[in-house]
């Protein structure tokens, strides 16, 4: 199975139809009169179809076990056909399109059999996905301009040469990845004075994004938000609370950050942690919904605000 401990969770909704048809007119009025010798046809499909969608993973191999938080059958009714839509929901990691063309697809089986005593010629036909929402496929920003971003990594190891950076380039790869221009990666060591002085220069250039990394614990020398706070316009706690419930989900020791987030002007700034695994997990959670923020500000900024 794929690994999908990265995702965040999210609302996932899908939406699938399924299409029977029969061979004769008579036979859907038997199933509207309720006259088909094995019982109600539709609600017998509604019951199958729920079932359906909550065995998909057992009888799909790649497909996850998952909360199934609302499940909805509904038939559409024609002179030859019966058009069925299986809508799933969940709130998790991944989505539920395969278990709504699952439910689908048993619904329409079960109407196949139930009809096809009295009928020989019912087919099934048609399954197929109508919609899919939730997660990074329902990002939809896009930009006039490449998002410009400028990477400080703080570290005294680093900036003396003692030990490679690696959280700062898995950053940078991170948002080039996501078609972000990264105008410049810069190290400086774990002084407040360095630091300030660095994002307050990216800041004045028109960046629309300064992301940090390290200094955002609690040993003497972590001293980034002191450096950063001060600096901001305003605050978005939202973002690093985000980050942090993301990542106590996978270490204990995430409630231990205390990086910040928030505005400078019109450059979103963010504090990550010095880790390699926390940068990467901070942005998995923020990120490409945090860059929102650039088409907010783009917009205002076109309307003179």
């Amino acid at each position: 199975m794929i690994d999908i401990t990265h995702k965040p969770t999210t609302l996932r909704e899908a939406t699938a139809t399924a299409l029977v048809t029969v061979s004769d007119p008579a036979t859907i009025a038997a199933l509207k009169e309720h006259r088909v010798p094995k019982g109600n046809v539709l609600e017998s499909a509604r019951v199958a179809a729920l079932f359906g969608v909550k065995k998909t993973h057992e009888l799909i191999p790649d497909c996850h076990p998952l909360p199934i938080e609302h499940a909805e059958c509904t038939f559409a009714v024609g002179e030859m056909e019966v058009i069925v839509t299986m809508r799933v929901r969940t709130i998790y990691r991944t989505g539920v399109e395969v278990e709504a063309m699952h439910g689908a697809s048993v619904a329409a089986l079960t109407i196949y059999d139930m009809l096809k005593p009295i009928d020989k010629g019912v087919m099934i036909g048609g399954i197929k996905l109508l919609e899919k929402k939730g997660g990074k496929s329902d990002w939809k920003d896009r930009f006039d301009v490449p998002v410009k971003a400028a990477v400080l990594v703080i570290s005294d190891s680093v900036s003396a040469g003692k030990k490679e950076d690696k959280a700062g380039a898995a950053i940078m790869e991170r948002l080039q990845q996501l078609g972000v221009d990264v105008a410049a990666l810069t190290v400086v060591p774990d002084e407040p004075e360095a630091i300030a002085a660095q994002v307050r220069t990216w800041s004045t250039q028109g960046l629309d994004l300064i992301l940090t990394t390290g200094g955002t614990g609690l040993s003497p020398r972590d001293r980034t938000p002191e450096a950063i706070a001060p600096l901001l316009d305003r605050e978005v706690p939202g973002i690093m609370e985000a980050a942090r419930s993301y990542g106590q989900e996978r270490m204990p020791w995430a409630m231990m950050s205390r990086g910040v987030a928030g505005m400078i002007g019109r450059t979103m700034v963010i504090t990550l942690p010095g880790s390699t695994r926390g940068a990467q997990e901070t942005m998995d959670a923020l990120f490409p919904f945090v860059l929102h923020v650039v088409k907010v500000q783009e917009m205002a900024f076109r309307h003179g605000q």
